[in-house]
């Protein structure tokens, strides 16, 4: 049964915190401790003391996020595949669990796995669903958290790591999967259909009275205005 997602945040504010290289980028987190992250040398807890200033705010992680710390308010996914991988360090993670993967709509697993289920928009497969009920899925777990703020009724959204480009390291976490490779062999980057939704949620974002921000001002998604993350706290 799909969860009835509340509207806990009405007229504030959150951070979604995607992937992308360029998170501990905007937080000047050495490269070193970078690089040793996503190597599996550090646990991405390394980066927590970094993102100090995000501590008090109103943040939805995104698959590794999690990681991170428990002051991160929800962890939002939508891969079954990356769900068995870190079912175990989920079930100690005291924070709200969200996730459109299929396999949660049986109400007796959710409940046993702590996870709140929302289907997929299958009327607004693009954009943010107007359905408590519901994500617009837009291709990838990030662009669907954002139908996760917008029920929490969210005003303003930021968006960190949201990149949608290959680099030295696909996320800032390592990658996800080892036949992503930057111009070469294996599965190709998915950065192009990820791309497709996010004019769409713009528009329904404008529509619905939402601000939402990019704060990566290189992100090759064009449909916010993209910001410095000092730009993003003086907001």
């Amino acid at each position: 049964m799909n969860w009835k997602t509340p509207a806990m945040w009405t007229g504030g504010e959150c951070w979604i915190m995607g992937g992308g290289y360029s998170m501990p980028k905007q937080f000047k987190i050495p490269e070193n401790i970078t690089q040793c992250v996503c190597v599996g040398k550090q646990l991405p807890s390394a980066y927590s003391p970094f993102l100090e200033v995000l501590h008090d705010k109103h943040v939805i992680g995104i698959n590794n996020a999690y990681l991170i710390g428990t002051w991160m308010d929800a962890l939002f996914f939508g891969d079954g595949s990356w769900y068995l991988k870190h079912r175990k360090n989920l079930a100690k993670w005291p924070g709200l669990k969200v996730t459109c993967t299929p396999k949660f709509a049986n109400r007796k697993k959710e409940k046993m796995e702590g996870v709140k289920y929302l289907g997929k928009d299958h009327q607004r497969t693009h954009g943010i669903s107007e359905n408590v009920s519901k994500v617009s899925w837009n291709g990838n777990s990030g662009s669907a958290a954002i139908s996760l703020a917008a029920h929490f009724g969210v005003k303003r959204i930021f968006l960190l790591g949201f990149d949608m480009e290959a680099s030295k390291f696909t996320h800032w976490h390592g990658s996800h999967n080892k036949n992503y490779k930057k111009g070469g062999r294996g599965k190709k980057q998915p950065y192009q259909r990820h791309l497709r939704g996010f004019p769409q949620i713009a528009r329904d974002a404008k529509t619905r009275g939402i601000e939402i921000f990019n704060v990566n001002p290189v992100s090759k998604i064009d449909s916010f205005p993209k910001i410095t993350l000092k730009e993003a706290l003086n907001a």
